[in-house]
């Protein structure tokens, strides 16, 4: 295997992480919906928003590493 298709692989691999990035923004506002459900009027707004920006930040953290192994490495 040469050196091209191993940091393919690899940048594949760490891409993984974007799969979890969306299920945790899938929970996030799943859980919003239902606590606005049940209590309409709950201020769980920025706690949600909170919670969406540390699941986005796991993906980006994910898609740098894949930047990282193409272009650095």
């Amino acid at each position: 295997m040469d050196l091209a298709s191993a940091k393919m692989i690899g940048a594949g691999i760490a891409c993984i992480a974007l799969v979890g990035a969306g299920i945790g923004i899938g929970n996030v506002f799943a859980s919003l919906i239902s606590a606005l459900a049940r209590n309409p009027s709950a201020q769980v707004t920025p706690f949600a928003f909170l919670g969406f920006a540390l699941a986005e930040a796991t993906g980006l953290f994910g898609l740098v590493v894949a930047l990282l192994i193409l272009f650095v490495f």
